[in-house]
């Protein structure tokens, strides 16, 4: 029986050292296989029979051991959309399973990854060398994530409206002794269709520490919008500092002058037609009482510092982006930009017992824990690495030190069962 026992011992031994073989050889194989994680062999003794006084031969299985947990070096990449994870966690991936109607349908289980090698696909989507879809949380107008739901990252949002203008601020000294009259400044603002229009600003002064602020735009109708008595320090009605707006007076067509207080912001307000109907925009001159905004102070010369408005025209796509908090940003041509996603980062209580797919994907288990997603760098997540990505965690010179030991393993496993062959050749010759 004990030589019968010794055999199969060694034959359990050649299974386990081959499945050890299994284990090198994959990892060798996928040594540069972005976001692989290696597979090392955990070795496990089973016992037939074993006391103080008799032992006999049990066998040996080999058991993968997973190292989901053990992080591969992060290299920079060229590509602007890949991510590394640097700490623990996961991306959250959707797989394609087809079309329906021109629209991709993804299917329904949820897969993690740490191959973080996205760029966009024809349709829009964020799909890494795998093939598998990136998830994330859909954003708000404002920016704000809705943290119930993952959905497939997708970049659709490939124009930008025109914004009309609907403010414009204001910085300038006006000469205390000015020369020849009216002192101008021109500025470009946009309709609700995005087309530029001009806005003419004319100051005229009229006594001392009054000034006419007349507004015009040649592209409206009436291009004349109104007239305003713009009254500094001892001039207003409630003196305010010298140099400093005290108060509008007189408004004439469209223009609306805020209320004197002190402190409060120095703004009007007028109306013009380009041709879609009245569009609304506020002049910011600074605030009453204070010297911001525009000031009457000595000086020869008109100067303007500053004269800015909000509008922006329409916008094509330009280039996408993926910054450190996991928000994906759209950039266009005209200088804006738009956040449609937020990637997060998912964690396990335990890693290491997920389940593996093809592609370096992973699937959550019982034995692994519930899925926690949250935003990258909180709760235990790791950050985002932008412009990066993981390799593999295989080290060449461990796996080949690692090749010796199971290929001399095996070999002496061999002898066992020849040398029990021939004991039991032996055996067996006993007869003769």
């Amino acid at each position: 029986m004990s030589l019968f026992g010794s055999m199969t011992t060694a034959i359990s031994g050649l299974t386990a050292q081959a499945r050890a073989l299994g284990h090198i050889a994959d990892n060798v194989a996928n040594s540069q296989t972005i976001g692989f994680k290696r597979t090392d062999t955990n070795f496990v003794d089973l016992l037939t029979d074993s006391s103080d006084v008799l032992h006999r031969p049990g066998s040996v299985i080999a058991r993968p051991d997973y190292t989901n947990t053990v992080q591969g070096p992060i290299e920079q990449s060229e590509n602007p959309l890949a991510l590394a994870i640097a700490g623990q966690g996961f991306f959250s991936v959707a797989m394609a399973r087809g079309e329906a109607n021109g629209q991709t349908v993804f299917d329904e289980r949820q897969f993690y990854t740490r191959a973080g090698d996205f760029q966009l696909n024809r349709d829009g989507y964020l799909v890494n060398g795998s093939g598998y879809y990136l998830q994330g949380w859909s954003v708000d107008t404002a920016g704000n994530p809705d943290r119930t739901a993952l959905v497939p990252i997708r970049v659709s949002e490939l124009v930008y409206n025109p914004v009309p203008t609907s403010r414009i601020e204001m910085s300038a000294n006006l000469p205390a002794d000015p020369g020849a009259m009216p002192l101008q400044s021109q500025l470009q603002v946009y309709d609700s269709l995005g087309r530029l229009e001009t806005v003419t600003l004319s100051w005229t002064r009229t006594a001392a520490n009054t000034w006419t602020l007349s507004v015009d735009a040649p592209g409206a109708a009436p291009a004349a919008l109104g007239t305003v008595e713009v009254r500094f320090g001892a001039a207003a009605t409630a003196p305010v500092a010298d140099g400093t707006i005290g108060e509008f007076a007189n408004p004439t067509g469209s223009i609306v002058g805020a209320a004197a207080a002190a402190g409060a912001p120095a703004e009007l307000t007028f109306a013009a037609d380009f041709g879609q109907g009245p569009q609304t925009i506020t002049l910011n001159l600074g605030a009453f009482g204070q010297a911001r905004g525009v000031t009457q102070y000595s000086g020869d010369e008109y100067t303007v510092r500053n004269l800015a408005q909000d509008g922006v025209p329409l916008g094509a796509f330009s280039s996408i982006a993926i910054r450190q908090n996991g928000d994906v940003a759209i950039h266009y041509d005209n200088g804006q930009n738009r956040v449609v996603a937020r990637v997060p980062v998912t964690t396990f209580s335990d890693p290491d017992r997920l389940q593996r797919f093809d592609g370096q994907a992973f699937m959550r288990t019982v034995d692994s824990g519930e899925a926690r997603t949250s935003d990258p760098a909180s709760n235990g997540a790791g950050k985002l690495t932008v412009g990066a990505v993981e390799r593999s965690n295989v080290d060449l010179a461990s796996e080949l030190s690692k090749l010796i030991v199971a290929q001399r393993a095996y070999t002496a496993n061999t002898q066992i069962v020849t040398a029990s062959d021939q004991l039991l050749q032996d055996t067996i010759n006993m007869r003769r």
